[in-house]
């Protein structure tokens, strides 16, 4: 994706994290992004953000991913508003962590639901607009923990995460015939979750961190936002159907 493209981007999980970082940088090459997520507030710090640096468009849309409702009025209200989708970033979710005694039906079904469930819905809702554009890219979130040696305390969320690295799969072999790409990312960044999880698991945490050959953790925007920004760019046009570790070469996808 050039600078200066108005294409028009609907990320979710847009008021923090991760998801913040990717709409910085959608907007900051001039695109029409579209900020998703429960929580209104917090998607209005990030249009701030995008309005006071005078780069790109912003709207901004309540939404839980868990609800097949919302999801179906998020992508009409994008059309609505902008006429057009390019490209879907599946960032928000729920994560169920602990043991697999400690994961109770609740938490592993909301993750299931804001998970695979909700990338498949929302794949499902944006693949006609792709379609009449010419195509386009959509950007799933999965996780490294997938290829954790020991599962210990992550196995129901890489259950989930695993789930929608086959929908990405799928759908990148059953829509390449459209000109659609569907790629993951796995990344490793200066997130909320990753802090909390840090100030929880202090000695886990402290080992993990050098087994990053960078030596550090992902910036939101820098280092995780400009590269799903390069990934949905026409340079890599044939790349689909991919895992792309964003985490300082720590993980072994091989």
């Amino acid at each position: 994706m050039n600078k200066g493209e108005k294409r028009v981007v609907i990320v979710t999980g847009a008021g923090q994290g991760v998801g913040q970082g990717v709409a910085l940088a959608f907007a900051a090459i001039g695109c029409n992004v579209v900020l998703a997520g429960r929580t209104y507030e917090k998607l209005e710090t990030t249009r701030k953000v995008i309005d006071d640096r005078g780069a790109g468009r912003c709207h901004s849309i309540a939404c839980d991913v868990k609800s097949a409702a919302s999801v179906e009025a998020l992508v009409n209200e994008t059309i609505e508003h902008f006429g057009r989708i390019d490209v879907l970033v599946n960032n928000a979710q729920e994560v169920p962590m602990g043991t697999l005694e400690q994961v109770t039906d609740e938490k592993f079904l909301a993750g299931f639901e804001s998970g695979p469930l909700a990338t498949l819905r929302l794949m499902k809702l944006v693949k006609p607009h792709l379609v009449q554009q010419g195509g386009g890219v959509i950007v799933n979130l999965v996780s490294s923990a997938v290829k954790r040696w020991d599962m210990a305390g992550y196995g129901a969320y890489a259950a989930v995460k695993q789930a929608i690295q086959s929908l990405t799969r799928a759908a990148a072999s059953e829509w390449g015939g459209d000109n659609i790409r569907v790629l993951n990312i796995a990344p490793h960044a200066e997130s909320p979750g990753l802090k909390g999880w840090v100030e929880n698991n202090p000695e886990e945490a402290q080992a993990f961190f050098k087994t990053i050959p960078l030596g550090r953790i992902g910036t939101l925007e820098g280092d995780i936002g400009e590269a799903v920004v390069a990934l949905c760019s026409p340079a890599l046009g044939y790349l689909t159907g991919a895992t792309i570790p964003l985490d300082g070469g720590q993980a072994n996808f091989d």
